[in-house]
């Protein structure tokens, strides 16, 4: 888990790409009635727009919730660690899918008068997606992408240390 502000960032970074992307190749093969190789490069397209607002959401508001919720669900010292990984990752996608899924019914669905109706449809269908995506997929991934990155650093780091203790 990240320690400082820029680990924050990273691993913001790297979430958001992971899931917001599989996320949009979903909604794309959704629309069109399946999977195909083009879904793949449309969903970058819609990446440009999505990813920014995912991070902005998730780094400024929904990350935190999500933390403060979590630190009151899960005793830490007491529970398993891994219990509020999963609890992180269970609140963040119970705010992310509906605020996404608002941010995607307004650029990307032309719902007209319909909103409403077209948002809850499409957090219908996004929430399963994102819950098991995120807790089977992504969070596994990122996490493990993010550990071998700063435990890289953390390594020189240590070497130099000792280097200089010499």
């Amino acid at each position: 888990m990240p320690k400082t502000k820029f680990q924050e960032v990273v691993f913001t970074i790297l979430m958001v790409f992971v899931m917001v992307y599989a996320m949009i190749c979903y909604n794309i093969a959704l629309n069109i009635g399946g999977m195909s190789n083009e879904v793949f490069l449309s969903a970058f397209h819609e990446l440009v727009i999505m990813g920014p607002a995912a991070f902005v959401l998730d780094f400024f508001i929904v990350g935190n919730l999500a933390k403060k919720k979590a630190f009151q669900i899960v005793r830490v010292g007491q529970d398993n660690p891994f219990h509020l990984v999963l609890a992180i990752s269970v609140v963040s996608v119970i705010w992310m899918c509906p605020l996404m899924s608002l941010v995607a019914t307004l650029l990307f669905k032309n719902a007209g008068s319909q909103i409403i109706a077209v948002w809850l449809e499409t957090t219908v269908l996004n929430f399963p997606m994102a819950f098991c995506w995120q807790l089977f997929f992504a969070g596994p991934f990122v996490r493990f992408l993010f550990r071998n990155i700063f435990r890289e650093k953390e390594a020189e780091n240590e070497n130099v240390y000792a280097a200089d203790a010499q």
